[in-house]
């Protein structure tokens, strides 16, 4: 189980099943989707393949934070005149939030409408003050003003995320003190870096952490936003803390009076997820008498519940991390496939800083040839314009706050 708080989510939940119907058309018409499913792309575990990726595209990345992956969506309610702002979670669920203002990038007296982010909200804990900061960290644009921005690589999502969205909000908030002292939490760009920086993140983002992590994300910087799982989103963790969310079911022995007895130690079956309602059993839970006791004085109910596990080489059985109360479902069966190759394949982190130097080379080689592929013009021809600069940050050699 992990030492750091995850934060529940804020604001009030929306109950009211036409509303929330209304919002999740609006929310996959702005995404270009045909469904009401969670358009959040989900990563696929690192494995040995996964180096030869990092050198054949451009890839950015950051750590891996430990909190609740929700949307930002930012929405204009013409009968009420008001901006809204709303959390979505996996569960497709709705959290309105009050107190949050977003200006547009070009008339800052107008609101911002029709704009979704993606990002992850942590628990900060200052470690002097001990003090929490709520934030939310943005590190992906899916839609703004109404434009679906999801066909354009990462590169550009990021810089209209940054410049389009929060410089706008700070500058606002400077204009609005009260609207900075009022907000219900904090949202920053989430830092990255160039994939052969591994270093970088691992030595200086890490160590100013105020929050918890539990591995590093690579994101494809060339391709589009994908919904669903992508295979060009990397999750890294060490082998030996590769996780799987499962159903865990309670199976309790039969007492005297053939009734069960729900004070004696029960099998924790593992479940995995097969799609729809359907469930099958994976494997046994491993839980040892102090521990079932420990489970017994929480008071928390146990079956039925997603838990994140991981694979105990020295046991040699599955051990529970945590509860995952902020996932609808289980980890599907292709995917809890794909985590046990990754587990069976897993790529340490020395495996991982060996490859930065070709990494590298090879980023800087596709960069040469796009280069050289910019034509000079012919003879009373104008030369074309030169290609927008990238981030000021990773000109300087990672991509800053």
């Amino acid at each position: 189980m992990t030492n750091w708080p995850i934060p529940a989510i804020p604001g009030v939940l929306l109950e009211d099943p036409e509303i929330r119907q209304f919002l999740n058309r609006h929310v996959a018409n702005l995404c270009g989707r045909n469904d009401n499913k969670f358009p959040g792309a989900q990563p696929v575990s690192f494995a040995n393949a996964s180096l030869d990726l990092l050198e054949k595209l451009d890839f950015w990345v950051c750590e891996k934070s430990d909190g609740v992956r929700v949307l930002l969506f930012i929405v204009y309610n013409g009968m009420s005149a008001n901006q809204e702002v709303w959390l979505i979670d996996r569960k497709q669920r709705y959290f309105h939030i009050d107190n949050l203002h977003f200006t547009h990038w070009e008339r800052q007296n107008d609101p911002l409408t029709d704009t979704i982010l993606d990002g992850e909200l942590v628990i900060d804990i200052d470690p002097r003050t001990k003090k929490q900061t709520l934030r939310f960290y943005a590190f992906d644009c899916l839609v703004l003003g109404g434009e679906n921005v999801m066909k354009k690589p990462l590169v550009k999502r990021y810089a209209r995320l940054r410049d389009w969205v929060i410089a706008p909000m700070k500058r606002a908030l400077h204009r609005f003190p009260e609207w900075k002292a009022n907000a219900p939490f904090e949202i920053v760009a989430k830092p990255q870096e160039l994939s052969y920086c591994v270093r970088q993140v691992l030595d200086t983002h890490i160590p100013q952490l105020q929050h918890g992590h539990d591995g590093l994300i690579f994101t494809c910087a060339e391709s589009e936003y994908v919904t669903g799982t992508d295979p060009k989103i990397l999750k890294w963790k060490p082998p030996s803390e590769n996780s799987i969310d499962f159903r865990i079911d309670l199976r309790f022995p039969l007492g005297h009076d053939g009734e069960a007895d729900t004070f004696a130690k029960p099998v924790f079956l593992l479940t995995e997820w097969m799609g729809g309602d359907k469930y099958e059993f994976f494997d046994e839970m491993e839980v040892d008498d102090d521990e079932w006791e420990k489970m017994k004085d929480s008071g928390e109910e146990y079956h039925g519940r997603i838990v994140e596990c991981v694979w105990s080489r020295e046991r040699q059985a599955f051990r529970m991390m945590r509860f995952r109360d902020d996932k609808p479902h289980g980890n599907h069966k292709s995917t809890v496939d794909k985590v046990l190759e990754s587990i069976a394949d897993g790529v340490e982190m020395e495996g991982v800083l060996a490859r930065q130097d070709s990494i590298r080379a090879a980023w800087k080689e596709r960069a040469a040839r796009q280069r050289g592929a910019v034509h000079k013009p012919q003879v009373g021809q104008r030369a074309p314009p030169p290609p927008p600069p990238p981030p000021a940050a990773a000109r300087a050699g990672g991509i800053r706050r």
